[in-house]
């Protein structure tokens, strides 16, 4: 049995933090793949240490090295402004971030707040967006080192989370080779992409930290980039809309073409989102089978996000 304060001082050691400051360790809900604890010290500073799984544990074939995304989305995210854990220190095995204010967005927030904090992360992703990299896919290097182009990064993306489903016979409403078919048939739209940008991929309401005070309310940070790449902006606008449409969000897209995001709906734009959609719906269905998922989870997967991806396998087939 790993013993996480033993592990947690070893961290903080390795940081050039003193170790015997270790006061509080709590481990910190919500993920699904990586250990996430809290770490505070003496002195009041917070921060969050996280540690992959074990080798023998499955995963998607994406999910390796997801702590080197992490920290790459750290450092970009600095760069370009955007309230983010700090990266403090890094190894195979861990990486230690600074904490940020606030809680997951929830239920408790007035309709008044919702739209302000919406307009707000418009702008914060459109600053993200404006983060280039030096290729495309993921900087893990999970799938290979990065592409030159975009269609051969996410055709990649798309066939490992296919290789995955046929791995872990995941319970997709459609065969695995239909899907494959139905994606292709889109696959020049990801031709009018050029420039690898930053996407977190992850970005549904549980990884934004809201931060209250008795005047307002405001984003604390966007947080657990594991899952980010360099790829099309436009992908990030599946996870910000999760099983719904960002094209209805308008709060959030004043607020990103505020801050110069580029968001358009024509038809190659629409099919590559509805690419993104199935690629991130195929994920969360397969993740289900490895994750051991209970029988309350497997059917609201099977009831919500399967629907999602029949419709937009559909929308593919329809404008392709």
């Amino acid at each position: 049995m790993v013993d996480s304060w033993e592990r947690a001082r070893q961290v903080l050691a390795a940081a050039g933090l003193d170790p015997g400051g270790l006061a509080h360790l709590a481990p910190l809900t919500g993920g699904t793949y990586n250990t996430v604890e809290e770490l505070r010290l003496i002195d009041g500073a917070r921060y969050v240490l996280k540690v992959p799984p074990a080798a023998a544990v499955p995963g998607l074939r994406h999910e390796k090295r997801l702590l080197v995304s992490e920290a790459e989305f750290c450092r970009s995210a600095a760069r370009a402004g955007v309230p983010a854990p700090h990266e403090v220190s890094a190894g195979d095995d861990f990486l230690l971030m600074t904490a940020v204010p606030g809680e997951p967005w929830d239920g408790t927030l007035t309709d008044p707040e919702q739209l302000t904090l919406r307009t707000e992360l418009g702008r914060q992703v459109a600053r993200l967006h404006r983060e280039t990299g030096p290729g495309f896919g993921y900087p893990s290097g999970a799938l290979g080192p990065l592409a030159p182009d975009w269609r051969t990064a996410f055709t990649a993306m798309f066939d490992a989370v296919l290789d995955d489903a046929r791995r872990y016979d995941a319970p997709l409403p459609r065969p695995v080779a239909a899907v494959a078919r139905t994606a292709a048939s889109a696959y020049g739209a990801l031709d009018e992409v050029t420039v690898p940008r930053l996407v977190h991929f992850d970005l549904w309401r549980g990884n934004i930290l809201v931060d209250r005070t008795d005047t307002e309310v405001r984003i604390g940070g966007l947080i657990d980039g594991e899952r980010m790449f360099w790829g099309d902006a436009l992908a990030d606008f599946v996870s910000l809309a999760l099983l719904g449409d960002i094209r209805k969000d308008e709060e959030f897209l004043a607020g990103y073409r505020e801050a110069g995001g580029r968001a358009d709906f024509g038809t190659p734009a629409r099919l590559r989102l509805a690419l993104y959609r199935a690629y991130l719906y195929l994920i969360m269905i397969t993740e289900t089978v490895p994750r051991q998922a209970g029988e309350e989870q497997r059917r609201r997967v099977r009831e919500t996000v399967a629907p999602e991806l029949v419709g937009a396998l559909d929308e593919i087939a329809e404008a392709a």
